[in-house]
């Protein structure tokens, strides 16, 4: 994995006239048409002029002491789910490339943009969001960052964003996260990735999977990168951070779920986390979370994304359902036979789902488990659909039950350097999200060592 720059090393450059505005979209959108990378697959559509004319204004205002934050005129990428006013917003699929341009920016663009940041393009996804893995059949699938010769999947559904910060064709991505989709793409990508509480990041603007489940987050190099992008694009900033000591950290490994059926990668890099953890003073202890079990049986019929994506879809799927990605369209269509009734049991058991998990977890801290159940598998070998479902399912399965409990959850890398990459994940309920950026950043150094 490449040793890419923070914001916080960027912005002291641009403050201190080491670098411009200028030269870092240019330098990201050099790498972008290098026809020897994955920029064609990463994005599906680059605003080369928007951003060069955006940076020489975020120069000339960092010139005239002007500049609207301390990260004026640093490149980020957008997943193409977002409203940019202009644009057509394709959600990753071609069964809306006829529609309108967006009539204004969605607010967590706009945002972005009040900060000076600069919208380099929009980056490849997961048709409509629906699914771990980071294939796409209408615009290529771009390589995870992993053993690239071969090809591995990025990672969904976000899955352009991860890529374009681990190839550095942008220093930070807004993502979304439905059951994993900013974790999963980081956590194949070595890179880190945030699911924040989804009441703190406003959902307009944004073509919707699960309007229960869905939330807008930033994946970046860092802890502290994706805080500075939170602290952007929330209506309550984590920033400043403060790292929390490891010593004293509270933390529980849910035996229930979360451990079943890992890689053999996967489990080695955890274990030699939660001991790097444990020596440098953490209290880790493994806990049953019984009412994980809950969520598979809330999901049997296909839950909250199939319920409320087919709401969304279906009249667009009538009229225009031979252009769906068949491995998308399935899984919506599962929502044509959920009932109102269905639906609000589902409503009931999340919220009794909610109020349990709070007690269970209230002594600690975070939970702590790895990110995703497998490695990034090889493109070549989810040609088969039994074989994509098995992966998608163990990509989806331990970051869903965050987003089913209404919580907020990071990706960290817990890799070393020439292994295959490995997520570990803290995840705590709802309006923890200070808390979780204080944790990770206060062990992200020490679970690699």
């Amino acid at each position: 994995m490449k040793n890419n720059p923070t914001l916080a090393t960027l912005a002291d450059d641009l403050a201190n006239g080491r670098t411009d505005a200028r030269k870092l979209v240019e330098e990201c959108l050099a790498k972008i048409a290098d026809p020897a990378g994955e920029g064609s697959r990463a994005f599906i559509h680059v605003d080369r002029q928007a951003a060069l004319e955006a940076a020489d204004a975020m120069d000339a205002l960092r010139k005239a002491n002007a500049a609207p934050s301390p990260f004026a005129g640093i490149p980020v990428s957008v997943k193409d789910l977002f409203d940019i006013k202009g644009q057509v917003t394709r959600a990753g699929s071609r069964a809306l490339e006829d529609s309108a341009p967006a009539e204004a920016d969605a607010p967590v663009v706009a945002r972005l943009r009040r900060a000076g940041f600069i919208v380099i393009g929009r980056t490849n996804m997961t048709e409509f969001a629906y699914s771990g893995i980071g294939i796409n059949p209408h615009y290529g699938t771009p390589k995870g960052a992993w053993n690239r010769s071969i090809g591995h999947v990025p990672g969904g559904s976000s899955s352009g964003a991860a890529v374009s910060i681990a190839d550095g064709m942008a220093y930070g991505a807004l993502g979304t996260d439905t059951g994993g989709s900013c974790r999963i793409p980081a956590a194949y990508n070595g890179i880190v990735g945030y699911k924040p509480t989804q009441r703190r990041v406003p959902l307009d603007g944004g073509v919707p999977l699960s309007s229960s489940l869905d939330s807008f987050g930033p994946l970046a190099n860092s802890v502290a990168c994706c805080a500075i992008l939170d602290a952007v694009l929330a209506d309550d900033p984590v920033t400043p951070l403060r790292p929390r000591p490891i010593r004293g950290m509270r933390l529980a490994v849910p035996t229930t779920l979360a451990l079943d059926d890992l890689d053999d990668a996967v489990a080695k890099a955890f274990e030699r986390a939660l001991a790097a953890l444990s020596r440098a003073g953490a209290l880790v202890e493994r806990i049953e979370v019984p009412e994980f079990n809950d969520i598979g049986v809330m999901n049997s019929k296909g839950g909250f994304a199939a319920a409320e994506s087919f709401a969304w879809h279906r009249f667009l799927i009538t009229s225009k359902g031979n252009v769906y990605d068949p491995r998308v369209s399935v899984r919506i269509m599962r929502g044509e036979a959920i009932s109102a009734a269905d639906y609000i049991d589902l409503l009931n058991a999340r919220r009794s789902l909610i109020e349990r998990i709070a007690v269970r977890l209230a002594p600690y801290d975070a939970l702590v488990m790895p990110t995703t159940a497998n490695t990034p598998s090889r493109i070549a070998d989810l040609a088969d659909d039994k074989a994509f479902t098995t992966q998608n399912l163990r990509a989806l399965r331990n970051c869903s039950l965050i987003n089913m409990i209404d919580g907020c959850s990071i990706s960290l890398p817990a890799h070393r350097e020439g292994e295959v990459p490995v997520g570990l994940m803290l995840a705590a309920t709802g309006g923890s999200d200070r808390r979780i950026f204080e944790l990770a950043a206060g062990m992200e150094g020490a679970i690699r060592v």
